[in-house]
């Protein structure tokens, strides 16, 4: 699939800034467990968090695939970074596509400008990410305001977010409500010492009697799920598939690094069949990997309702391939591969939160055969039809 040259253009400055600002940076704050101020400045500036949001917001009104091409770049510097920028975008997909007059006027400028850190706040100790049934609770107060009592886990930049889009029941129906970081009774703990992702800021957030208005409530009782999660899980999914194609590249990338360098048996690693054949898998399942998500964009531009199921295949064949490469890559470092001295053991960490978050590979596998399959029967009526016709 060709890039149009404003494409291309975009993605030359895409990365030279992952070059210069992210990647030689990334293992520092993976090894300190937090993202720099200053890098979030810099996505800030270049307008990267506002990229989706439309102009007149105060976005820049990025089509799916430049901004997919923005997030393959990211991706490729830091999973954490790639991490902000993902569940920033789903605070900000949400409000475009379901927030109030009055909420899209206040926030999205704020977001687009990166005065407000969005953040996504689904996930719960209990339950997961099973939104039909999570156990957040919303109450209607006398005075005419909204309490909420609940915790989410694993919350992405839940340490440093200035909004939370934040999912609960209310009267057996999901609803979705905006929370603001300094709200009385909302109290977060940093998690520390996970597997990948060390440097997204995860927090646990706990709601206890946190009052609400009901002008941050986003849509209404009943589409908290089926509508705003909806809409910003299907964001957040394409964010991460692109990513995965990013992270893929930057184990390519080590590992040729790597095998032009080291000798083993008197020949560089290069030389070797075998290396060469897991080499040759991370080529091909890379252009894979991009042409589904380049597949996805094309049909998100164009309003194709085709293209949930495309984003859940792109997110799906891109974390599984990355999770795969990304083992290859420490493979073929050796020990060298495991020690804090090259980023194959980040990519490696990283590649395995990618096939959990934004819906697990399993997740995506049901979407997947379910679409399938009512694509097929609709498919199959519609050769019946031509057929009765003839």
């Amino acid at each position: 699939m060709e890039w149009t040259p404003e494409q291309s253009i975009a993605q030359e400055a895409f990365k030279q800034f992952v070059d210069e600002t992210v990647a030689p940076f990334a293992d520092a704050w993976d090894r300190d467990e937090r993202l720099p101020e200053s890098v979030i400045r810099a996505l800030a500036d270049r307008g990267y968090l506002g990229a989706t949001i439309p102009v007149e917001w105060g976005g820049g009104g990025m089509d799916s695939i430049t901004f997919g091409l923005l997030c393959e770049e990211i991706g490729r510097g830091s999973a954490s970074l790639l991490s902000l920028l993902t569940v920033h975008g789903m605070v900000c997909q949400a409000l475009t596509l379901w927030g109030s007059s009055e909420q899209q006027q206040y926030w999205l400028p704020r977001l687009a400008r990166g005065e407000t850190i969005g953040a996504f706040a689904l996930t719960e100790p209990n339950i997961g990410s099973d939104a039909k049934n999570v156990e957040a609770r919303i109450t209607r107060l006398e005075n005419g305001a909204y309490r909420l009592d609940g915790e989410k886990k694993w919350i992405s930049c839940g340490q440093i977010a200035d909004l939370f889009l934040v999912f609960a029941q209310f009267e057996n129906k999901p609803v979705a409500f905006l929370v603001e970081g300094d709200r009385a009774g909302l109290t977060r703990q940093p998690l520390s010492g996970l597997l990948g992702f060390r440097a997204a800021m995860l927090a646990l957030l706990t709601f206890d009697g946190c009052e609400l208005p009901e002008a941050n409530m986003v849509g209404r009782p009943g589409f908290g799920f089926s509508h705003v999660a909806g809409a910003a899980l299907d964001h957040g999914r394409f964010c991460v598939g692109c990513g995965c194609v990013g992270l893929t590249r930057g184990c390519l990338e080590a590992c040729l690094e790597y095998t032009s360098q080291r000798k083993q048996f008197g020949v560089h690693l290069r030389e070797h069949p075998l290396i060469q054949r897991m080499i040759t898998d991370m080529i091909t399942h890379i252009e894979a990997a991009r042409l589904l998500c380049l597949h996805a964009g094309r049909m998100k531009d164009e309003r194709d309702p085709r293209s949930i199921m495309a984003t859940s295949t792109a997110k799906y064949f891109a974390s599984t391939m990355a999770a795969r490469c990304a083992a290859d890559a420490v493979q073929i470092h050796g020990a060298n591969g495991c020690g804090p001295d090259y980023p194959v053991q980040r990519y490696f960490r990283d590649a395995k939160i990618m096939e959990i978050i934004e819906g697990s590979n399993q997740i995506q596998q049901t979407i997947i055969a379910k679409y399938g399959h009512l694509d097929h029967i609709k498919d199959q009526r519609s050769r019946d039809k031509k057929s009765r016709q003839v």
